[in-house]
């Protein structure tokens, strides 16, 4: 297996020894990832349709679009990373992602769901467009089938000339166990394999007559498509959209895969291949419990037993915190409800859908919808928490603005993974949430600084009157060993003074107000004549306007602090405040840099965007 670096290396063998090097290829994934962690189930399910498309397809020259990226691992370790992948998700090392940045075998970006269809369309249109000969491949799989933007690329693939083919990696699952219709169509769909074979003989033979030509809109082609449907009884979504439909096959037989592939691959039209895997396939312990193994963190390879990272009496994840809290919150409120787009385990949806299944909803890798849903269910009574990760919600921002804030309908939008969120790197980072969404009017936003203050304001949000209301919040621990206290109402728009000082004003919203304060401390200890005030301001709309009024006042020095994107976000919001009230203070903001943060420990990124503690420190002294 070492000696096979790039897929030209692959396509040197025969195709009786793919099975072996699936094998190796799955133990060095599985070997890897014990030791540096990244999303383990799901690229060990496409091992064998990896290797079955490097072995077939002229790749990189022919594309292939991963959805969702991180299936990838196989190909990464195929396309000349074999070295690097040591350095995956690490600082400066190989990214989690595919990226065309990285390598010109990434066709693509894909950090969430449901683009592939859209770009490879697009690939494939350019390729007619310039005579070129070049094939296209979509590898669409763990539910991005459910998403919004899939169905609207199916629909453009069936009225476009293009010669794609589309791979559905169907394992039923997301993160989570997949839901939705499209799911249970997916279980059901039973395509006659005999028909199909008929299909290819009577085309070729049509062909070689003249009678029929390589057009999807041809007459034949949709007759065919009708007996079919009538053959196996059932109506095909995607041979309705005029897309040859192929499967479902065993997604685990490599030998299978080349043969079919090497049919399909200079077949004219648009094709779907169905291909049924299992994820975490050839790892047991993933396989059981393709869940909590998605992206279990350490483990040990012979026992399956993961290594925590946490002790037991460290701070809860912020997540389980919200988690927990609209348990309690919903015992007492009975319009309260949840819903997620496909991550009830990732944001602690799934404790309330534990235990009242009847009142959470998962409604699959849907943003938008998820918004929207909510929207209704808000506009006939109910309350709906809608938990959302920081860099999803941005599929959904159409939806915030139209279906919810228009009509200022009580949906409570809890934004997980807001800030940096490490390792996953800019396609998961939440920096642009406070920037969006502030000009968005009947919003509240606001972002706890710990465990208490998201209580608090997840029971202030639920109150009658507060209508649209965000709370964002991070990934990971919190900074409470007891993050249990009384639900009480905060006022909206209200900071807290948490510091008296003359010298300089620190104003801080979020979790990064604890940075912020270990540097305040330290900078004093340090220099005796320092005396720095600090100020948590919870609420980036409404501003705390007493606050600020003081803060003008008193300090010709202010420093801003958020753990979102400087540019438009927490920082100007009070430097334009201070303008319109004739206020001119010297106003320094700390926030993200106006580009795309690469991976790493949150740590490391901070110290890189000057968000860590000495760099914040070192402010105070200029």
């Amino acid at each position: 297996m070492s000696h096979i670096k790039y897929p030209e290396d692959l396509r040197k063998l025969s195709v009786g020894q793919l099975p072996e090097i699936c094998e190796k290829l799955r133990k060095d994934i599985v070997e890897e990832l014990s030791v540096n962690p990244g999303h383990l189930a799901s690229s060990l399910g496409v091992v064998e349709i990896t290797v079955a498309l490097h072995y077939v397809f002229d790749t990189p020259d022919d594309r292939i679009v991963w959805d969702v990226g991180h299936q990838a691992y196989g190909h990464k370790i195929l396309t000349g990373r074999r070295e690097q992948f040591c350095t995956n998700r690490k600082l400066h090392g190989i990214r989690p992602f595919p990226s065309p940045e990285e390598s010109e075998y990434d066709s693509f970006v894909c950090g969430h769901a449901s683009n592939s269809i859209s770009a490879a369309l697009g690939m494939a249109v350019a390729a007619k467009n310039r005579s070129g000969h070049r094939h296209v491949v979509a590898v669409i799989g763990d539910g991005a089938m459910s998403g919004g933007l899939a169905f609207e690329g199916l629909n453009n693939v069936s009225s476009t000339p293009n010669d794609m083919l589309i791979v559905l990696n169907d394992n039923n699952m997301s993160i989570d166990r997949s839901v939705g219709g499209m799911k249970q169509y997916l279980l059901e769909l039973n395509t006659n394999e005999t028909y199909n074979a008929l299909r290819f003989k009577a085309g070729n033979w049509l062909r070689s007559k003249g009678f029929l030509k390589d057009d999807r809109r041809n007459g034949l082609i949709r007759l065919g498509n009708a007996l079919k449907s009538a053959i196996s009884h059932q109506q095909n979504i995607f041979e309705g959209l005029n897309i040859r439909y192929f499967g479902p096959f065993d997604g685990h037989n490599v030998i299978e895969l080349v043969r079919i592939m090497k049919q399909l691959k200079d077949m004219k039209g648009p094709k779907l291949l169905h291909l049924h895997t299992t994820k975490g396939k050839g790892y047991e312990p993933a396989e059981k419990a393709a869940t909590i193994w998605h992206a279990p963190g350490k483990f040990d390879v012979d026992t399956g037993e993961r290594i925590e990272s946490c002790s037991e009496d460290s701070p809860m994840k912020y997540q389980d915190v919200f988690g927990h809290t609209l348990i309690e919150l919903a015992e007492r409120n009975p319009n309260i409800v949840g819903v997620t787009p496909a991550m009830p385990t990732g944001c602690s949806m799934n404790i309330m859908m534990d235990a009242m299944p009847d009142r959470t909803f998962d409604v699959g890798i849907a943003e938008g919808h998820a918004v929207t849903f909510s929207g209704g269910m808000a506009k006939e009574g109910l309350l709906p928490f809608c938990n959302i990760y920081s860099a999803f919600a941005q599929r959904a921002y159409d939806n915030i603005i139209h279906d919810v804030a228009i009509l200022n309908l009580p949906v409570v939008l809890c934004l997980d993974r807001a800030g940096l969120v490490g390792e996953d790197g800019p396609t998961h980072h939440g920096a642009f949430d406070m920037v969006a969404l502030r000009a968005v009017p009947n919003l509240t936003i606001a972002s706890p600084m710990n465990e208490h203050e998201l209580r608090r304001l997840m029971y202030t949000a639920q109150l009658p009157g507060k209508g649209s209301f965000v709370i964002r919040y991070p990934r990971g621990k919190g900074v409470l060993k007891d993050w249990k206290c009384p639900l009480e109402e905060i006022e909206v728009g209200t900071g807290r003074k948490l510091k008296d000082g003359k010298d300089v004003a620190v104003l801080t919203i979020g979790p990064i107000g604890n940075v912020a304060a270990q540097a305040i401390a330290e900078a004093e200890e340090e220099n005796k004549n320092l005396s720095v005030a600090h100020y948590d301001m919870r609420f980036l709309k409404p501003l705390d306007e007493k606050i600020l009024t003081e803060v003008a006042a008193n300090f010709s020095r202010i420093i801003t602090v958020e753990d979102g994107a400087r540019a438009g976000g927490f920082g100007s919001a009070v430097q334009e405040w201070m303008a319109d009230h004739g206020r001119y203070p010297k106003i320094e903001r700390i926030g993200l840099p106006d580009s795309f943060v690469e991976h790493g420990t949150v740590d490391q990124l901070r110290q890189i965007t000057g968000l860590d503690k000495d760099s914040i420190k070192k402010k105070f002294a200029q």
